[in-house]
């Protein structure tokens, strides 16, 4: 269970600015899903204190363009005037390409990954707790942004250090996922549970599945299948193959990011994709409480998970 109840923003206009409910923790992370756009000089991620003209900002990161395509990521602090900025080039985030940005909060810094990978780090110049606002603005669009507490963030494995190696690395996002990617969904399923799946499809997928499982079998089997350009859905249960449901369209597509939210109701699963319905499925199996599993595999790498 996350420890901070937000739920996430879909497919902001921008330039956005939203309330942080609870304001940052230790272990607390901001994931931005979206696309550069093309042709793009600039656009930024502020987390700030407060959301007027002037306010401070206490992480402000900022990929250029100026100096070409592949560019260069500005970090820096905004009290009253700039401080010294902090520069990191190549950029990570291409012109024209989607890409998924996590901001980690730790005691002394802002951990910074792009697409699974650590890339920068920003020491404190304001103190964390006193932010409540995040902004994005500049030539951008954003499919969602999701607030995460540590214990939804960081599942225990992924601190394990590797045996041959003493020292666990400075930043493993989420994003480090193996795929495929199985979890415990703790105290099952009910009405109004809400399965959030973040991650891109691979340029060149075939096939992955979002499956939801109990004793019984696999409840919802939700498969995006490129080859044959279709969403089916389906249940296996008692070893067997239920009907398929192909209706919906195909709303993924190969390279992109996105945002899956399954919401468990009383009739049903519905699954949104970026904030919009897509497709809905109803129960097979009724006793939700015995579905206390996701697995995730196929063609795609995952950013964040929250069950």
């Amino acid at each position: 269970m996350a420890l901070f109840p937000q739920g996430p923003f879909y497919n902001p206009k921008i330039p956005f600015t939203g309330s942080i409910v609870g304001g940052l923790q230790d272990g607390r992370s901001v994931v931005v899903t979206g696309r550069v756009l093309p042709g793009a000089q600039r656009f930024h991620v502020n987390l700030q204190c407060g959301s007027w003209p002037g306010a401070v900002i206490a992480l402000h990161c900022n990929p250029r363009y100026d100096s070409g395509p592949s560019g260069y990521v500005v970090a820096n602090a905004f009290q009253g005037s700039w401080g010294s900025e902090e520069r990191k080039a190549p950029s990570p985030f291409p012109q024209g390409c989607p890409f998924t940005l996590m901001i980690l909060v730790t005691p002394e810094s802002y951990k910074i990954a792009t697409n699974g990978n650590h890339f920068m780090e920003f020491r404190h110049r304001v103190p964390f707790n006193t932010v409540d606002t995040i902004v994005v603005d500049g030539k951008v669009e954003v499919n969602s942004i999701v607030f995460q507490g540590p214990s939804a963030a960081f599942p225990p494995q992924y601190f394990q250090p590797p045996q041959s190696n003493p020292y666990p690395p400075p930043f493993l996002p989420p994003a480090a996922y193996a795929v495929p990617y199985k979890t415990i969904i703790n105290g099952g399923l009910y009405s109004g549970k809400t399965i959030n799946i973040q991650g891109v499809v691979n340029p060149t997928a075939k096939r992955f599945s979002v499956n939801l499982q109990s004793r019984a079998g696999i409840v919802l089997h939700y498969n995006p299948r490129f080859d044959e350009n279709v969403v089916v859905r389906n249940s296996f249960l008692g070893g067997v193959w239920g009907p398929e449901e192909r209706g919906g369209g195909m709303p993924f597509h190969r390279g992109n990011a996105f945002t899956i939210t399954v919401i468990c109701n009383p009739q049903g699963y519905s699954v949104m994709l970026n904030g919009a319905q897509v497709h809905s499925f109803d129960h097979r199996h009724h006793n939700l409480q015995e579905i206390d599993v996701l697995e995730v595999s196929g063609d795609l790498s995952l950013t964040s998970v929250m069950a």
